[in-house]
């Protein structure tokens, strides 16, 4: 690999986080319920990884078995169910606390893996999590003068609902073997659409209403530049970057959020908050790096 290479795939990625930094500011300004969001960004991104990964010269492999396919659709649904948490803790807290609970999820899956996989938890992973939760404590407002707005503490249990079901996808992902990432996330953005059409049709939740040129564009940016084209980016700079790497540029994500809500939103951001979002996303980055010498 070279470095042109090497220095090609960081900057995709770089600006996949980017992209996914700034979807809580688009749904502020998208009228629709939180699963009619989710399908059409579940439809409208596999649509566009699905032709993605249709050109000639890109991946290729077996077809999947059953069993493999029905993972996929159940972590695909699992993933609708995540968005739409997300987009509702957005509605009802700022959206640098609904992303720092979401972003809780890597200390969720460091503490479910003894249970889980067996892995040892390491004195390391043990102290980021408890880092990581005291920085979830200051980031909800439970500690500080300020009175939190009305909504906050349901946004912020929103958004750890979210983190929740997203842990279950990391999980299960693992047990999916034998699929290249590219379509195993196609698959599984399609089946987070799809199986959100029998519930919005049962509580009739595909109401446009609000939805003008302007909205319609930007559920369209959503759905294809958010969903699609921030995935291909993803994925496509995998081959060229390290475990590490891709660990610590990760947090450019819920960062990139903080900041674009502070500046663009003019979302209050206390000195408490800001310290617990460093423990969460510090505590992370060091918990997923390995040790030197490893």
């Amino acid at each position: 690999m070279t470095n042109s290479q090497n220095h090609s795939s960081l900057i995709m990625f770089i600006f996949s986080m980017l992209i996914f930094g700034t979807i809580g500011i688009f749904r502020r300004f998208i009228p629709l319920p939180s699963a009619a969001l989710a399908c059409a960004r579940g439809i409208l991104g596999g649509l566009f990884l699905l032709t993605f990964v249709r050109i000639p010269g890109k991946e290729t492999a077996e077809r999947p078995l059953f069993r493999t396919l029905l993972l996929l659709a159940l972590t695909g649904g699992m993933i609708g169910i995540n968005w739409i948490l997300l987009f509702e803790a957005y509605r009802y807290t700022t959206i640098a606390a609904a992303t720092l609970c979401y972003y809780m999820e890597p200390t969720i899956v460091v503490l479910l893996s003894p249970l889980i996989f067996h892995e040892k938890l390491t004195g390391r992973k043990a102290l980021c999590a408890a880092l990581s939760i005291l920085g979830m404590v200051l980031v909800s407002g439970v500690i500080g003068d300020r009175v939190p707005a009305e909504g906050h503490f349901q946004g912020i249990l929103l958004g750890l609902g979210a983190a929740c079901f997203y842990s279950c996808v990391v999980i299960l992902n693992k047990k999916i073997r034998g699929i290249p990432a590219t379509r195993r996330t196609t698959v599984q953005l399609l089946s987070a659409g799809l199986v959100m059409i029998p519930y919005l049709c049962i509580t009739g939740g595909f109401s446009g209403e609000g939805m003008g040129p302007v909205q319609i564009l930007l559920l369209l940016i959503v759905g294809i530049v958010h969903t699609g084209i921030a995935y291909a980016l993803y994925f496509g700079s995998m081959d060229g970057l390290g475990i590490q790497s891709i660990a610590v540029f990760s947090y450019i994500d819920p960062v990139s959020a903080l900041l674009f809500s502070a500046v663009l939103l003019h979302e209050p951001l206390s000195l408490l908050n800001l310290i617990g979002a460093v423990l969460i996303i510090g505590s992370a980055i060091v918990s997923e790096m390995q040790p030197s010498g490893k």
